[in-house]
């Protein structure tokens, strides 16, 4: 019933779409005549209409060359490794000398591995980057099976094995928790392909400290509440019919409830940059929503054990995570170097929160361990913007290449 409602207004959102290139179409000769107000108003109308709605397509990422020493490098996307639930991605360099090799661990959070295009972005000039690009979970069909908490950690160990020796882990946001997990057991199992670093970005290692809104959302109400009231069955006209799913508009609907009068200036931002004609700050506010209103749904079991195990039981905070049936200790992890960066006003992760791995991993020698606290800095100000490019960056880069 709640994926019906919201495929009910995704199809007045398309009339919308409609009406609104319709009266784009009535007003251009007027605004391309030189007419003025009210007609650019209309137009600005015309085009938020033309925004209506929420989209599931995966936007680009949209890297097409980056700049290596003095020079212009093309850039090319390149699958190495796909399953049902995630492909393994290459942003492939032309380059005769080698690179350390990084894989970035995207969120599995409601949006797309595309929203971390300025981190690999960046990362690029240095490194040979990878990504895990996680598929839509209304597009896996049902037959392709489950795809939880410990499939997460499965799919970064083979990815991990699939690079080779050597490579390092660069994780963002939620899956800092499976990046930790899946070096402990590598660790254990004394797998050769366990990463040479692991840099964790503003994870919830633990929520126990400084807790912020999004934590206590998430242990205020028993796990059978979110089941009950949060988790939607994949209707009938798309690929993954019949999957039970975390739906990715849900989780944007939260995050936007945190911060509703911003969004809502955004907007109102927007129409007026459009009637001035002030194409340059429009097309900013456009692309970042663009991005933002792209959702990804999660698989139903992945969304549940993740807010049981990391956010209720605090499993990984106690040192009693487990995997497949079996504990994991992070005292098994001795040879990945660790490096945790947090952002002094993150209102998600708060401080505190990913600085926690230095305690759990406890058998790492100190002189494999470094902490950031990036100044004047949110959530998504630890992974992109300015000071993630200027000042940030440079301290994982140097930290890679430290243990590379």
């Amino acid at each position: 019933m709640l994926y019906d409602v919201f495929e009910f207004q995704s199809d007045l959102a398309a009339g919308t779409r409609s009406w609104g290139q319709l009266l784009h179409d009535g007003i251009s000769p007027w605004t391309q005549a030189g007419y003025g107000e009210p007609a650019t108003w209309v137009a600005a109308t015309a085009r938020m209409m033309q925004r209506a709605g929420l989209t599931h397509a995966r936007p680009s990422y949209g890297i097409d060359a980056v700049t290596v020493g003095n020079r212009e490098v093309p850039v090319t996307e390149e699958p190495v490794l796909r399953t049902p639930f995630g492909t393994l991605l290459r942003f492939r360099k032309d380059l005769d000398s080698e690179q350390p090799r990084v894989l970035v661990v995207a969120p599995l959070s409601g949006h797309f591995a595309t929203l971390l295009r300025s981190t690999v972005r960046t990362l690029l000039a240095d490194h040979d980057v990878y990504i895990t690009d996680w598929h839509n979970a209304r597009d896996v069909p049902v037959s392709a099976g489950r795809f939880g908490f410990d499939d997460y950690v499965a799919h970064l160990i083979r990815f991990l094995e699939t690079m080779g020796e050597g490579a390092h882990l660069v994780a963002v946001c939620q899956p800092c928790v499976q990046a930790l997990a899946a070096a402990a057991v590598m660790a254990e199992e004394r797998n050769p392909a366990q990463p040479a670093s692991m840099t964790l970005m503003a994870g919830p290692v633990d929520t126990r400290i400084n807790p912020t809104k999004v934590n206590q959302l998430a242990t205020e109400r028993p796990i059978a509440w979110f089941e009950r009231n949060l988790i939607a069955t994949v209707p009938r006209r798309h690929a993954g019919a019949g999957r039970r799913v975390y739906p990715g508009f849900m989780q944007l609907f939260a995050f936007m409830s945190m911060n509703a009068a911003r969004h809502m200036h955004g907007h109102l931002d927007l129409f007026w940059h459009i009637a001035r004609g002030e194409t340059a700050r429009a097309t900013q506010i456009e692309t970042f929503y663009d991005e933002y209103f792209a959702v990804l749904d999660l698989t139903a079991e992945f969304y549940l054990e993740t807010v049981k195990t990391v956010f209720q039981d605090a499993a990984l905070a106690r040192n009693a995570l487990t995997y497949r049936g079996a504990p994991i200790d992070m005292r098994a992890i001795r040879k990945t170097a660790l490096m945790t960066v947090e952002g002094e006003r993150d209102d998600i992760c708060a401080v505190g929160q990913t600085m926690a791995a230095h305690d759990l991993c406890s058998s790492l020698r100190p002189f494999r361990k470094r902490h950031h606290l990036q100044a004047g800095v949110g959530h998504y100000g630890v992974f992109s913007g300015r000071k993630w490019e200027n000042q940030t960056y440079p301290l994982v880069r140097n930290f890679i290449q430290a243990n590379a």
